[in-house]
């Protein structure tokens, strides 16, 4: 839900509907709603960024209707061709696209919609092709992929059974999947349905098309107003592991048919009419009443083989001929021959050209004969799988002709010829006359089209001695010297590169002068001032940071002092991997020296003298405790406990004694204690008996009990029904003491002295110890997992951790580590640190971090903990590297801190590889499941592949983590590392959630927090009632706590009579322990055996049957306020302003309930800037109303204005005290008296109860910290939202700001903070409270548990709390128990990663690490982890990546890098783009654009082909529709839609393509040809695994002679589509990848293609750079060009780094000698940038010598462009 209404802004006005015309319908449904729809739409990763491993659903017509348009299948085109077998091949190879990506889908057809897929055709035969080959699709479907893919069918998306499926997946009427597999299973509903929209209406659409578009549309929306997602099947994109699309995103709305007119569903219903009626009418052209007629109940089922024939040979003569009888009888008879014969001919004898017959022969059977016959099979035999293939058919027809006096038994072969006369005898044997119909229509002699062959593979000579040993295999011919000198002649002249300058500045050297870089220019006195300031600034954040980080606010920072590397045997560095030594089991006495007796002696006395102090302060303070009352006694005890004298020995045994007593005296004293309602009388035991067994466990666990202590907790225990617990607590207390002292006070007495019975029988529990403890106690059990002491640690670790150390301190050990949040994992990163820094001085550890702002946190983090000092100047423990800004040199740092692009950028570095990345002895990958993204995925596998060190990788959310692990293993060995892989599945804290209800009116208007009552809106979910949503098993990490255990085995006691198990050997008493206090490992165990329980139940019951057992359970566990709200209003969505005006009362809430701080997430940047603003607005609002109206803020200001005007008089008074005489003994009166309170009042400061501030915030550190920031773009209303305890936490804040609000917020000063993800990964923002703010596409299971995971602060919160505000319930449901996705993967070894690795080498001058990174990885036996490539094919793809780089001119013969390398290299990010410019730059096409007289008109040009390659936003076909665009520019500055490439740009792209098409074709078929034995014959379909080998039975019939002789013989392509008349010659890339053969996994993102460059796009390109750059406003790009605000900065930003770098690099190459430059270009975050500053003055550009003229036109160009775009840039944001 977008809170900013963007999702509100009509960008055109409907159109007016006076008329049911069909366009006009469309048109006015595109401007009343779809063009809104569309204008909204996220381009998202279905499965990595948006669902996940959650259901959803595939049109099957939709589906069916990408098959038929793929222009290589030959169906339904303008010949007679009907490849069905082709179709079949792309429909399996389609769905196993999906299935690689996902299984979660089902394949929905709806009869109402069959029409979609049957295109608006007029030809009979065309539309009969399709009917058919829609039945025969399903029906392969249904028969053949069955137990891979789930079909259903219904009537219509408003039909009764399409609703009880969305509800619960289980079909209660025709099932078609139910026919192959038998079975129905329940399964949770989809969360969207793939399909498509029908394209644009235009005014040459015709009647059917309209129609067709116009159904399409309302089935949309129709879907949407049902709660479901639609996402476009046309146009989607596979590319790795990631399947793209458009995602309209909408919740459950049933009014929403009510805001468009009545009008649109009359025509549309006339449209449906329209189509079926013209159906009818198309079928009843060929056949009779009572064939269209026939119902599907009539439908022959079971048929199978000749019988089917005999039926189709039956209703053809029952039919007649229409006017030529012996022609269609001999067609007929062909026609049953040709479909007898495919099932004994191979896919490869199908492979052939198209034949043609007599023009008048090839009209009847075009016009009637065929389509009557195609209609037949349809109609009347739907249950039986049938093949067609219209050119065998025609082929055969054609033979038979050519040979009328030849025996048939001898052309078909005798055992088909016996088959095909069997089946007409029993049909009465008609005649057929093949000499007459061969006189009438004699075929034509058959002109079969020369066999085109690829040609000969040949490549360019290479001679690289690392990689030629690794694809020596390959095969292919080296073009001769003379040849290969004629393609490099057409390339410019080979410029050697060298890879040692800045990317966005090439007067910046990478390396330091004393390592061969170039001296750094030196800096004038504005620059060194400029510098200074930010440093200093720096300094003191990161100070304030650590210190929050720490806890030492206001004390020094104790670091670990380690000392430069000088390791002894007899102190080994701790975490160095050396065993301490083993202590003997009896240690020797020890010599004591007089000097040490002398020190014992004197800590002894020390410890009497504090001891005696001890006693009177307590004392002291037992006396004025005397006089409180109970309530301030607590309160001033609490105060005490702060003081450090009560930490330890027998004073703090005895303040917790004293707690112990006030406690006990506070229950005897409440009122309620003994209340007749038994209800109330139970809420004050509960509440008691908790915090008096919460001191007594503390006290027991702290030990230093003294004998009284004991006896007094013995009682207490007594007191409760505890006493059980007490052998065993007091035996487990550490060291005891023989001290024979008494209390200091007289404990409450709770037995009688003489009985020992009890006083107050009211306090004992009225259930068994062991279910009171998981009632009530379950968040304060101990949380350890078999903990030990280790003394390389601080603390006990459990025994996961332990196996975490131990790999840690073996040499060359790799770890992955898989725990949830809170679980324990932050020490890991520290331990190795330490490792590092200890045992050298040179070696570096390397933390990776996916944001920057856990980057600057990990930083503060190392220097809080770590002090070094080095012996060399320059050096420092840590460093930050980012893309925006770096801290201390990265190259002089030992351990650096940076994100995965930067590491990557440094591992690829040939200057770094000789003296920096040998150094590196760990790489920590923090988030690792990161590695899963869209954008930066393929960079966390790059890091992996090139690490010279053992990998540590840390995350709490891997999906499947076994698979990634098993790669990440073969990679880190074959490094030459070990590997380990420790899951650790528990939570340290357990989460408890809540939904927030909204319904029902606002409370009432909030007058502050001192008087607010708490609203009752908050309702627990017990993880059992979400099980109503219909999952089918239970998600890996559905948990219980103890509460929620017993709860579950209550209901489970309350339907005992119903259950087949013994419901009583699970209850607590019998399976949980009875004589000690339970732990978390017990109730773990506990709730094993109850899910083991549940799951049958779970995966048993009908969700939607209310007396099922699950739905009884549910009913028990519920609560009950939620059980009463109606199931239409739980799934209906709150709207913004709903979510908008209870926002207040649910912090009011939180805060009430003690559950601040807390963290509200909302995953659009702008979104959370509006939910801070309001409810900063709500309380200023309310502090206003209360200050006017209040008589107390009345006496408050009249007391101190009064005070104030009384200055003169204190200061007077002050100086007669002052100069008066003084008595020596007399204390300064100044001094002693109480500072007033208006001495620190400021009435402009916020009221404490309209603040959220925390109760310990110090006022002054606030001030501070806010005016710390003041100076940079914080608006000021966000400064005064901090002044209330209100934070804004995302991406697009300034760095400083964020900091504070981080740092702020863990220091308890700001309680409230609203975030996108920013704060979920890994950031330490320890939060009580996690809030889901509304719903988001952006909200996935991975998602949910990263932000959710931030609750529950370990060391602060026993529980964490996780609320679900303004989000459906069926959402809700589905986030918590839906299933983490498997990571999804890239692959890697693109062009230009291979181009990367030859500078590394080429520029490192091979070095040691370089030569061993890319031996490793060419020797992988898999590169990627979800790549199907093996090595064989891998260096295939690597020879001719090396072939296409050097036809490039960007390597050499032996491998160097030269010419546009840099420009290549340096945008590797952007991959093709990056090869399309260098190709464009070769070729002279921007040299033509520079040319230009007049400069601006350069920039435009040259920006115009900027925005085609770089920063590219699909459109949605709609949204660019004319209608649109045209009422766009009438109220907007912006073009909206990018205009097309110029011809000269596109003509070259076009030819680059074809030449890049050869080289990897080339490479398809060398190892097609090469690994033929491997490969085998390719004659499976992808999925189903259905052979098409052929039973060689018709090998007698000189027709299957015939065939073999002029089949179509293929290498490289799949014989599948070569059966629609394909050879090997691919005509496009996309062909290329699409149709080569099984066993070949060539993927087009792996191949540098311009297709989505150069051609019409399914989706246009949005123009919002180009009209940023001409008009310079960001409210057109959200208004026009549908660019949410959140995302206008980052885009922006991108294209600006992109314009720099583009210029670093032509510079680099262009500028032979670097030059003096004050316009140091950087790459700043401007939103960090000190604004007052600026950049300094500009040089004035002056063209080198030697420099050509055209290439300097170029430079300046590029520069005037990057100088005037970032310019209006930095003016939008400043």
């Amino acid at each position: 839900m977008d809170l900013d209404g963007f999702e509100d802004v009509s960008t055109s006005e409907p159109v007016s509907l006076h008329s049911e015309s069909t366009i006009d319908a469309i048109r006015y449904f595109d401007s009343a709603w779809y063009g809104a729809l569309s204008r909204k739409a996220r381009w998202m990763d279905l499965v990595g960024d948006y669902a996940g491993n959650e259901p959803f659903v595939i049109d099957g017509d939709s589906l069916l209707q990408l098959i038929f348009s793929d222009k290589m299948l030959a169906l339904a085109r303008s010949d007679l061709s009907m490849q069905l077998l082709h179709a079949k091949y792309l429909l399996e190879r389609t769905l196993s696209d999906f299935l690689k990506r996902t299984n979660n889908f089902d394949v929905v057809f709806w009869e109402d919609n069959r029409h979609s897929c049957l295109t608006a055709v007029e030809s009979p035969f065309e539309y009969a092709s399709l009917c058919v080959a829609r039945q025969a699709l399903l029906l392969h479907l249904e028969m053949r992929l069955a137990s891979k893919v789930k079909v259903y069918s219904f009537q219509s998306v408003i039909s009764r059974d399409w609703a009880e499926y969305v509800k619960t997946r289980k079909v209660m009427s025709q099932l078609i999947s139910a026919f192959a597999t038998g079975c129905i299973e329940p399964f949770s509903q989809p969360m969207y349905v793939m399909i498509n929209d029908g394209d644009v209406a235009t005014a040459d659409s015709s009647p059917a098309e309209a129609d067709y578009i116009l159904l399409q549309r309302a089935m949309i929306f129709e879907l949407m107003s049902q709660g479901l997602a639609c996402c476009l099947l046309f146009g989607s994109e596979f590319r790795d592991s990631k399947i793209l699309s458009f995602v309209f995103d909408q919740r459950l709305d049933p009014s929403v048919r009510k805001t468009l007119a009545k009008r649109i569903w009359i025509t549309a219903a006339a449209s449906m009419t329209r189509i079926k009626q013209e159906d009818l009418a198309m079928r009843r052209r060929f056949l009779p009443v009572s064939f269209t007629d026939l119902k599907s109940n009539e439908v022959r089922e079971g048929a199978v083989g000749n019988n089917v024939m005999v039926r189709v040979v039956e209703d053809m003569l029952l039919l007649g001929s229409s006017h030529d009888a012996s022609l269609d009888h001999t067609l007929l008879y062909v026609f049953i021959a040709h479909m007898i014969l495919l099932p004994t001919l191979a896919v490869g004898d199908r492979a052939r050209h198209y034949r043609k017959l007599h023009p008048t022969l090839n009209t009847h059977l075009r016009s009637s004969f065929l389509p009557k016959v195609l209609f037949v099979l349809e109609r009347r035999y739907a249950r039986c799988e049938l093949d067609i293939d219209g050119r065998i058919f025609l082929e055969l027809l054609a033979s038979v002709l050519q040979q009328p006096s030849s025996e048939l038994a001898n052309v078909l072969g005798s055992t088909v010829y016996t088959a095909v006369d069997r089946v007409w005898m029993c049909c009465g044997s008609p005649s057929i006359n093949i000499q007459d119909v061969s006189s009438r229509f004699p075929p034509p002699p058959q002109k079969t089209p020369p066999m085109k062959s690829p040609e000969d593979v040949s490549v360019m000579p290479f001679q690289n001695t690392l990689f030629q040993e690794a694809i020596s295999s390959v095969q292919a011919v080296v073009l001769p010297d003379d040849q290969s000198l004629e393609v490099q002649q057409t390339q410019q002249s080979s410029i050697p590169f060298v890879d040692t300058q800045h990317w966005h500045n090439h007067r910046n050297s990478i390396l330091p002068k004393h390592l061969g870089g170039a001296e750094r220019v030196a800096q004038d006195a504005w620059q060194r001032n400029r510098q200074l300031r930010s440093e200093q600034r720096f300094v003191a954040k990161m100070q304030w940071q650590a210190e929050s980080l720490t806890g030492a606010l206001g004390r020094p920072l104790q670091r670990m002092i380690i000392v430069p590397h000088k390791t002894t045997a007899s102190n080994p560095a701790r975490g160095s991997g050396v065993p301490a030594p083993k202590q003997p089991n009896k240690a020797k006495k020890e010599h004591v020296g007089k000097a040490d007796r002398i020190r014992i002696e004197h800590a002894a006395k020390k410890r009497a003298e504090q001891d005696s102090c001890n006693v009177g302060w307590w004392q002291e303070n037992l006396d004025k405790l005397k006089v409180l009352s109970v309530s301030e006694q607590i309160a001033q005890l609490e105060r005490l406990s702060s003081n450090k004298r009560v930490e330890e020995g027998w004073l703090a045994v005895e303040v917790q004694l004293y707690q112990l007593h006030l406690c006990f005296t506070s229950w005897i004293h409440h009122p309620d204690r003994e209340s007749t309602d038994a209800a109330i009388a139970e809420r004050v035991r509960d509440e008691f008996t908790v915090r008096i067994m919460r001191i007594v466990k503390d006290l027991f666990e702290r030990g230093n009990l003294f004998p009284k202590a004991c006896d007094i907790l013995g009682d207490s225990l007594r007191a409760l029904g505890f006493s059980a617990y007490y052998a065993t607590l007091r035996s487990s207390s550490p060291n005891p003491t023989d001290d024979s002292r008494g209390l200091s006070f007289k404990f409450v007495k709770l037995l009688r002295t003489k009985t020992k019975s009890l006083v107050y029988k009211s306090m004992h529990i009225v259930e068994s110890p062991v279910e009171w403890q998981l009632r009530l106690f379950g968040e304060y059990m101990d949380r350890s997992m078999d903990s030990q002491y280790d003394p390389r640690v601080a603390f006990k670790p459990d025994a996961w951790q332990r196996e975490v150390l131990d790999c840690l301190d073996q040499e060359g050990h790799s770890v992955l580590v898989v725990a949830p949040t809170s679980a324990g994992k932050t020490f890991i990163s520290y331990y190795a640190m330490e490792q590092v820094l200890r045992s050298s001085d040179d070696d570096i550890l390397v933390y990776v971090a996916p944001t920057k702002a856990l980057v600057s946190q990990i930083a503060a983090e190392v220097y809080a903990r770590f002090q070094k000092t080095f012996k060399s100047s320059g050096k420092s423990v840590w460093a930050i590297h980012t893309r925006d800004y770096r801290v201390h040199d990265p190259q002089k740092c030992q351990i650096l801190v940076t994100v995965p692009e930067m590491l990557a950028i440094m591992l690829l570095s040939p200057p770094l590889a000789r003296v920096w990345t040998p150094r590196i002895k760990r790489i920590i990958l923090d988030e690792i499941h990161t590695i899963g993204q869209q954008e930066g995925g393929a960079v966390w596998e790059q890091i992996i592949l090139l690490a010279p060190c053992p990998i540590i990788g840390l995350s709490a959310t891997i999906g499947a983590p076994e698979k990634f692990n098993e790669w990440l293993r073969s990679v880190q060995e074959a490094h030459g590392f070990r590997h380990t892989f420790i899951n650790w599945p528990h939570r340290y804290s357990h989460l408890r959630k809540f939904e927030y209800v909204l319904r029902g009116k606002p409370s009432n208007t909030f007058c502050g927090l001192n008087n607010y009552v708490v609203t009752e809106r908050m309702r627990f979910l017990h993880p059992v009632s979400m099980l109503s949503f219909g999952p089918r098993n239970l998600p890996p990490d559905f948990s219980l706590e103890a509460a929620d255990c017993l709860s579950l085995y209550q209901a489970f006691a309350n339907m005992s009579s119903t259950l087949d198990f013994d419901v009583e050997a699970l209850a607590p008493v019998n399976t949980l322990p009875a004589d000690v206090l339970l732990k978390q490992k017990d109730v773990l165990a506990y709730e094993s055996l109850l899910k083991a329980r549940l799951e049958p139940i779970v995966a048993s019951s009908d969700t939607q049957d209310s007396s099922s057992l699950l739905n009884q359970i549910v009913r028990y566990v519920q609560d009950p306020v939620l059980a009463a709200i109606p199931p239409a209003e739980q799934i209906r969505p709150a709207s913004a302003s709903a979510v908008l005006s209870r926002l207040l009362d649910l912090i009011a809430d939180l805060h009430k309930g003690g559950d601040l701080p807390a963290i509200l997430f909302h995953f659009d940047r702008t979104g959370c800037e509006i939910a801070a603003h309001f409810l900063l607005d709500a309380l200023e609002d309310a502090e206003a109303n209360w200050r006017k109206a209040s008589p107390e803020w009345a006496r408050t200001m009249l007391q101190w204005e009064t005070w104030k005007s009384q200055a003169k008089q204190r200061q007077a008074q002050e100086d007669k005290i002052r100069k008066g005489p003084k008595d020596p003994d007399d204390e300064d009166p100044r001094k002693t008296a109480e500072p007033a309170w208006q001495e620190s009042f400021n009435p402009d400061e916020p009221t404490e109860q309209f603040s959220f501030l925390g109760p310990k915030c110090s006022k002054g550190l606030l001030r501070e910290a806010i005016a710390d920031i003041e100076w940079t773009s914080t608006p000021k209303w966000v400064l005064r939202a901090l002044e209330r305890g209100i934070g804004i936490h995302h991406s697009g804040m300034n760095k400083h700001y964020r900091t504070t609000v981080e740092s702020l917020y863990r220091l308890g000063h700001l309680r409230v903070v609203v975030a996108t993800g920013t704060l979920a990964l890994g950031i330490n923002a320890p939060t009580k409270t996690s809030v889901f703010c509304s719903d988001s596409p952006f909200l996935t299971a991975l998602m949910y548990r990263q932000c959710a995971g931030r609750a529950g602060r370990r060391g602060f919160d026993l529980l964490g709390k996780v609320v679900f505000y303004g989000l459906p319930m069926d959402r809700v449901q589905r986030l918590v128990l839906s299933r983490l996705p498997a990571l999804g993967g890239n692959f890697p070894l693109t062009s230009t990663m291979v181009l990367r690795l030859f500078n590394l080498l080429h520029g490192s001058g091979s070095a040691p690490y370089a030569v061993k990174a890319i031996n490793s990885l060419l020797h992988l036996p898999q590169v990627s982890f979800t790549s199907e490539t093996g090595k064989s094919e891998l260096m295939h793809h690597i020879r001719f990546s090396i072939d296409y780089l050097r036809r490039s001119g960007l390597l050499d013969e032996e491998g160097n890098p030269i010419n546009l390398f840099g420009l290549t290299n340096h945008l590797y990010y952007t991959e093709p783009s990056n090869f399309a410019l260098a190709t464009l730059l070769q070729k002279g096409v921007i040299h033509r654009i520079c040319r230009q007289s007049k400069v601006e008109y350069a920039k435009l040009e040259l920006l115009h082909l900027l925005c085609h390659l770089f920063g590219r936003r699909n459109l949605p076909r709609v949204y660019t529709s004319a209608e649109n665009v045209k009422a766009l520019l009438a109220k907007s500055p912006s073009k909206v839609v990018l205009q097309p490439m110029s011809k000269k740009a596109r003509k070259v792209l076009l030819a680059h393509d074809k030449a890049t098409l050869k080289i990897f074709s080339g490479y398809a078929t060398a190892f097609a040809r090469q690994s033929a034995d491997h490969l085998g014959p390719d004659l499976t379909l992808p999925l189903s695994g259905v052979v098409y080998s052929g039973d060689g039975s018709a090998t007698s019939g000189t027709y299957v002679r015939h065939l073999r002789s002029n089949t179509i013989h293929v290498t490289a392509r799949s014989l599948f589509v070569a059966n629609s008349g394909h050879d090997d010659v691919f005509d496009t890339i996309d062909d290329l990848t699409q149709n080569v053969r099984s066993g070949i996994h060539l993927k087009e993102h792996g191949v540098p293609s311009f297709r989505n460059l150069t051609s019409d796009n399914s989706h246009a390109l949005n123009a919002y750079i180009l009209d940023f750059y001409i008009h310079g406003q960001t409210e057109p790009l959200v208004i026009a060009n549908g660019i949410r605000r959140g995302e206008i900065w980052y885009l922006l930003q991108d294209f600006v780094l992109t314009l720099k770098t583009i210029r670093a690099s032509l510079a680099h190459m262009f500028m032979a000698a670097a030059e003096a430059d004050t316009d140091t270009v950087q790459s700043i975050d401007p939103a960090e940038v000190d604004i007052e500053d600026g950049d300094g003055p500009l040089a004035v550009l002056v063209q080198p010598p030697g420099m050509a003229d055209d290439d300097w036109k170029v430079y300046k160009v590029v520069h005037a462009l990057t100088e005037s775009f970032d310019a209006k840039f930095r003016e939008m944001w400043a």
